[in-house]
C-alpha cells in the first residue's frame, strides 16, 4: 500500500510512486492514470467512456489495489434491480423482525461496468449514494466508507439495449473520460511483457 504522509507536506514523491506502481499494471494509459488519482484526491467519481479491451476495468483494480482499498465491481445489466446493488432486507420468522444486508455498493471503490445497461431505477439507487455517502434498505439507511469513489464505464459504440445517463447523474461525476488506444510505442512495450498474466500491484 502506498501511504501519504502528512497532508500538509509536498506529495510529487508519493504520487509519483503511486503512478510508477499504476504504470507497472497498466501499459500506455498514462492520462487515465492520472486523472483516476486526481478524482480520487478530489472526493469526486469518474465516468470512463472507451470501447472494451483499453484497459479501464484493470486500471480501477490496480488503483484500488495500489492504495489497499476494498474494491467491488458491478456488471450493469438491463435486468438489475436496486436491491441487488444496496442490498435488500431480509426477514427473520424467529423473530418476526427485519435485518439490512447492504450490497456491493458498500466498498470504497466501486466499478459501475456498463452503467448505461441498467434502468433508471437502478442509476438512481446510485445517484443517492454517489450524492449523499450513503444508501437506504427498508427504513435503515447505511453509511458508505470514505473514500467512496465510483467509476462508471461506458461504450460509445453500442446504443441497442441502453439507458441514456439522466441529466442529475452525469452531474455526479467530476470528470467524463474519453480512452482511447495506446500509441504505437506503448503496444510495442506490451509485446515485451511477459506472457503470463503478473498479479496486480
Amino acid at each position: 500500500m502506498i501511504a501519504f504522509d502528512d497532508p500538509q507536506a509536498g506529495h510529487d514523491h508519493d504520487l509519483a510512486r503511486l503512478l510508477e506502481r499504476l504504470e507497472g499494471a497498466v501499459v500506455g494509459q498514462r492520462g487515465l492514470l492520472e486523472r483516476l488519482v486526481i478524482a480520487l484526491l478530489a472526493g469526486g467519481h469518474v465516468l470512463i467512456e472507451g470501447v472494451p479491451g483499453l484497459a479501464k476495468t484493470r486500471a480501477v483494480r490496480a488503483l484500488a489495489a495500489a492504495l489497499d482499498l476494498p474494491f467491488r465491481r458491478i456488471q450493469f445489466t438491463p435486468d438489475l434491480l436496486p436491491a441487488d446493488l444496496t442490498g435488500t432486507q431480509v426477514y427473520h420468522p424467529a423473530t418476526g423482525t427485519f435485518d439490512a444486508r447492504p450490497g456491493p455498493i458498500v466498498t470504497s471503490v466501486l466499478l459501475a461496468d456498463e452503467i448505461n445497461r441498467a434502468p433508471a431505477k437502478v442509476q438512481s439507487a446510485l445517484l443517492e449514494a454517489m450524492q449523499e455517502g450513503q444508501v437506504t434498505i427498508g427504513d435503515e439507511t447505511i453509511r458508505l466508507p470514505d473514500p467512496f469513489f465510483v467509476l462508471a464505464t461506458q461504450n460509445p459504440i453500442e446504443h441497442e439495449g441502453t439507458y441514456p445517463l439522466p441529466e442529475a447523474q452525469l452531474d455526479r461525476f467530476l470528470m467524463k473520460l474519453l480512452v482511447g488506444y495506446p500509441d504505437r510505442a506503448a503496444e510495442l512495450a506490451m509485446l515485451d511483457l511477459p506472457g503470463v498474466a503478473d498479479p496486480l500491484p
